[in-house]
């Protein structure tokens, strides 16, 4: 693998990760409501989410679910679904503010299977995968599964490296909203708005 083409690769997956879409957003609600560790974790599940969808990318099951009108319809909607749930539970919390110290608050584990569940059941992950890998992929070289996973895990890295920092920005607003109780109230709501703007977005977006 040539170094130019792995540069021209982080440079398109740094562009394609910092544009707003699901994963991003996700952070941003998670670390706006629960503060900078649980942006962190959250995107720690996110990340691992992606090591199924780059394997998947890798041995060709994307493809697969691709060609399948049903599963991937499935997948889709049960992962719109899950995420107006997560709405849905948001709104019904209590707006009384939120405590950054509080048990639930600091349940790093539930936020980080919340992570892996979400990235799961987004079939466009991989779907994505197959569309950019091969646009750097060099075939004279061989092994292609070999360098799709190079390039997967290059691209795992640097999402990981952009959610953590999207997670200690929203934190900050995070703290800062803390002490504004007027503000603070509502941000149940805001998360749970982000929720259902994702939600509809996997749904209702073209294939």
């Amino acid at each position: 693998m040539e170094f130019l083409s792995i540069t021209a690769f982080l440079g398109a997956a740094v562009l394609l990760t910092l544009m707003p879409g699901p994963d991003n957003l996700f952070v941003l609600a998670q670390s706006i409501a629960k503060g900078q560790k649980a942006g962190v974790s959250t995107s720690l599940g996110l990340c691992t989410g992606l090591l199924f969808h780059i394997t998947a990318a890798t041995v060709g099951l994307s493809a697969l679910v691709y060609q399948s009108a049903f599963a991937f319809a499935l997948v889709k909607y049960v992962g719109a679904a899950y995420l107006l749930f997560l709405a849905y539970k948001s709104f019904r919390e209590k707006s009384s503010g939120f405590d950054l110290s509080s048990e639930s608050s600091l349940s790093y584990k539930a936020l980080y299977k919340r992570g892996v569940i979400m990235n799961l059941l987004n079939p466009k992950v991989s779907l994505f995968f197959l569309a950019l890998f091969p646009q750097f992929i060099n075939y004279s070289w061989g092994n292609v599964p070999g360098q799709m996973l190079i390039y997967g895990l290059i691209f795992l890295l640097q999402a990981l490296v952009i959610f953590s920092l999207i997670s200690v920005f929203a934190g900050s607003i995070s703290a800062f909203l803390q002490k504004s109780p007027s503000i603070s109230k509502r941000i149940n709501k805001v998360q749970g708005t982000l929720f259902a703007l994702i939600a509809f977005n996997i749904a209702f977006s073209q294939k």
